[in-house]
């Protein structure tokens, strides 16, 4: 019974069939021993990390075991308990132990040590191309990218060469050796080489390999490069890599159980600005709303749906999102209230935006953070409020044990700003601490300037202490009080300006002008020019002497009386009566007879009229 239950569980795993074998393994009430591994190993498939860990708790510890558990905890992040079971494993039991090693020092943030380790195994970087992948990796955690291009590219001569004496397919080859590929593109990125990289991201997309993992980098990173540029292709690149029964945008399975939780956190965030900048607002704000569950460790969801709501014009609603963010996660609220704080000065807000500031203690004393909080605090009208963030800078540079000490350029801004706001006391004291500490010119004069509106003697005292301008030495300065003013003298000037006058006409003639000779029009003889042309050339047609206009057509000349008037008979003339009224019936008639002509157009007196004109 135990043979037949643990060949069916063994082959459903071959099979993939990870499904399939877990709810086998469960449906035995007593599953051998042995098999509580695959168990584990289901769990793990179906990126149920947290059980499948639980699960090999109860078990053995042994190489097979351990192995298991470094994986999970790589996936679950945990870095340093992941190598910590690798340097504890059996080398000479464990193949590529060398391999996963580095890969998990790298990811953990410890490439520095990955060298020391190689030599303690006694391992060089080229034994294997995996091992040269995956130290190339780390020599790009050290900012070390000429040496990793290097070292990727013997990494691809590598792996090609051991492929086809394997004889790998060529497709195969391609699969294998499509991270390298990635890899080097992100080398050439940062390089600086922008187009090398943007050609070979496309070449890896273009081919389809079969690898996810490198299919979704190569696409995410492509996108970040190349902007918002083209937004359109780059939501079908990022299509491709979604799972297509859902409405909503999420990860396909495939990819979301192989990638980091930063690589998912990025391609996440990279399709929502790609949404913001195509103005699908809808889409953006559903995925938006998902991803505080997807990563609830992360500030990047925080900072995407204050975005969310400033491009819908809603800075109130994305300032307390924000504020919230901060209150629940202190540790991880600097990004967000600076954040906080420029959403607030944009949309107006200066209060916010300040007191935001003010809650990031490590950079108070910055000169930055001190030049934006006075003024965030002068544009709110709490001129007390940026009076004190100065003298809270000053105080805290004046005990401050550094050699690029902000104190005197501090101390002169705050003396500036008093001065300005009428506190000449203040402004004073500080202009005298700075002349006493550091000797400036500038802040002797500003403390002459500021002293003399409240203690005149003191101002003298000081200025004693100025050096006197050169060239100064022979003017009588009290004599220049008592004179009115300069005279003007008329006949110097006069002389001067006829003397200049004189001079500008004697350079004027002395300049010779350049005799050109006259560019005459193609075929033209001066000798025979032949008859003038017409002085009205230039003219429109009917402004010239010799225009004469079309004549009208003859029958606007028979045409009498008003527009639309109508000719009477010379018995109707006859029969009016009074002679004397003829005017006012005259006009009447007219009047009348205009009207008719509209109601009326086509009369057939008007018509024969017309006829008997042409005749």
């Amino acid at each position: 019974m135990r043979t037949r239950f643990g060949a069916r569980s063994w082959l459903l795993v071959k099979a993939d069939d990870v499904d399939g074998a877990l709810s086998t393994i469960r449906s035995s009430k007593s599953p051998p021993a042995d098999f509580r591994f695959f168990e584990a190993y289901c769990l793990y498939r179906q990126n149920k990390l947290d059980e499948a860990l639980q699960s090999l708790k109860s078990q053995e510890r042994s190489s097979a075991t351990m192995l298991l558990e470094s994986q999970i905890l790589f996936r679950l992040n945990k870095m340093d308990a992941c190598i910590d079971i690798y340097q504890n494993l059996p080398k000479p039991k464990i193949e590529s132990v060398e391999v996963n090693s580095v890969a998990g020092l790298v990811a953990a943030g410890r490439a520095s040590e990955v060298k020391r380790m190689m030599d303690k195994l006694g391992v060089k970087a080229n034994n294997s191309f995996e091992l040269a992948y995956n130290t190339a990796c780390s020599l790009i955690e050290l900012n070390k990218y000429t040496d990793a291009e290097q070292l990727l590219l013997v990494a691809r001569r590598i792996g090609q060469e051991t492929m086809v004496s394997d004889n790998f397919p060529e497709d195969e080859i391609e699969n294998e050796l499509a991270p390298i590929a990635v890899q080097l593109a992100y080398v050439q990125q940062l390089l600086g080489h922008k187009q090398e990289a943007i050609e070979a991201y496309t070449d890896v997309i273009k081919q389809d390999l079969a690898d996810e993992l490198s299919l979704a980098v190569a696409v995410n990173n492509l996108i970040a490069l190349r902007g918002p540029r083209d937004v359109s292709d780059g939501l079908r690149k990022f299509d491709r890599l979604r799972e297509k029964d859902k409405q909503n945008f999420h990860l396909a399975p495939g990819v979301d159980l192989k990638l980091f939780s930063k690589q998912r956190e990025s391609i996440y965030v990279n399709r929502v600005l790609l949404l913001l900048h195509a103005n699908k607002m809808d889409q953006a704000r559903e995925l938006v709303a998902a991803l505080p569950d997807m990563f609830p460790d992360s500030v990047t969801p925080a900072l995407l749906q204050a975005a969310v709501f400033v491009r819908e014009n809603k800075a109130g609603k994305a300032e307390d999102i924000l504020g919230q963010f901060s209150e629940k996660f202190p540790d991880k609220s600097k990004v967000v209230l600076l954040a906080r704080a420029q959403v607030a000065a944009a949309a107006g807000h200066p209060h916010i935006a300040a007191e935001s500031l003010a809650k990031i203690p490590d950079i108070q004393h910055m000169p930055a953070t001190v030049a934006t909080l006075v003024s965030l605090k002068e544009r709110a009208g709490d001129i007390d409020g940026a009076a004190a963030v100065l003298d809270a800078a000053i105080n805290w540079w004046s005990n401050a044990m550094t050699e690029d000490n902000k104190l005197s350029v501090l101390m002169q801004e705050a003396a500036s700003f008093k001065l300005r706001h009428g506190r000449e006391e203040d402004a004073a004291r500080l202009y005298e601490e700075l002349v006493k500490r550091h000797g400036s010119v500038e802040a002797l004069v500003g403390l002459v300037t500021t002293v003399a509106r409240v203690d005149v003697k003191k101002a003298e005292a000081y200025e004693k202490k100025l050096k006197p301008l050169p060239g100064l030495k022979a003017v009588d300065v009290n004599s220049l009080e008592k004179t009115s003013g300069a005279k003007h003298d008329e006949g110097i000037s006069h002389v001067r300006i006829t003397e200049t006058y004189e001079e500008g006409k004697s350079k004027a003639k002395s300049k010779k002008k350049r005799k050109r000779k006259p560019k005459y029009p193609k075929g033209f003889d001066p000798a025979n020019p032949g008859p003038p042309p017409d002085p009205e050339r230039w003219l429109p047609k009917r402004e010239r002497s010799s225009y004469r206009p079309k004549r009208k057509d003859k029958r606007a000349a028979q045409v009498r009386g008003s527009q639309g008037s109508v000719a009477r008979d010379k018995h109707e003339a006859g029969a009016t009566s009074n002679t004397s009224n003829s005017k006012s019936n005259q006009a009447t008639t007219t009047k009348g007879a205009s009207q008719n002509a509209v109601a009326e157009p086509s009369k057939p007196s008007s018509s024969k009229s017309r006829k008997k004109s042409r005749n």
